[in-house]
């Protein structure tokens, strides 16, 4: 990714817009997860049920610190020992995630990602985005730029190019505060 496609695709995420982007496994669906248009775009283009919330990654622990505050101090052990990487952890919500983000749950789904291009989009737009698989609810997601420019068309402010990060599968889930796995 050349600066002009990162300072493009920042730009779109900063105007409200949905970017499509590679991931760690699938490509995936980012946007500002402070913004209700683009939150509320997100899922009408997934079709998403409002209630099953997303994911946020960052690009390192230091810019969960919104969502971290007031965690317990043991607590924050996994996570540092578990990113980054393909691991997203179920947070007790605080109180600073958006409804959408949180969806129907108590906790915050968060990952510090360590694939290079979400990892340089966190870093260039200053803090956490939404990650989302780019498909419509139901359907796989899409594993090439062509698929998701193909499925979203111009819904999509921008796409990134890229590769994905060659995981076989998404990230795995677990609640931090039980440690059960919800998706391994």
């Amino acid at each position: 990714m050349t600066p002009a496609e990162l300072n493009a695709a920042v730009n779109a995420l900063r105007a409200g817009g949905v970017i499509a982007c590679p991931t760690e496994a699938v490509w995936g669906l980012s946007c500002d997860p402070d913004n209700d248009e683009a939150l509320a775009h997100l899922m009408r283009m997934k079709m998403r049920d409002p209630a099953k919330g997303v994911i946020l990654v960052a690009a390192s622990i230091h810019q969960f610190q919104p969502w971290l505050h007031q965690l317990p101090l043991a607590l924050h052990a996994p996570l540092a020992a578990s990113w980054p990487g393909p691991n997203t952890w179920l947070v007790p919500d605080n109180g600073r995630s958006h409804g959408l983000v949180r969806g129907a749950h108590q906790c915050v789904a968060l990952r510090v990602t360590d694939h290079p291009v979400m990892k340089a989009l966190c870093e260039a737009f200053g803090g956490p985005l939404v990650s989302t698989s780019a498909n419509r609810a139901g359907e796989p997601p899409a594993m090439s730029g062509h698929e998701v420019s193909t499925l979203f068309g111009d819904e999509l402010a921008y796409v990134v190019e890229g590769a994905l990060g060659g995981n076989a599968k998404p990230s795995s889930i677990r609640d931090l505060v039980t440690g059960k796995v919800v998706r391994s």
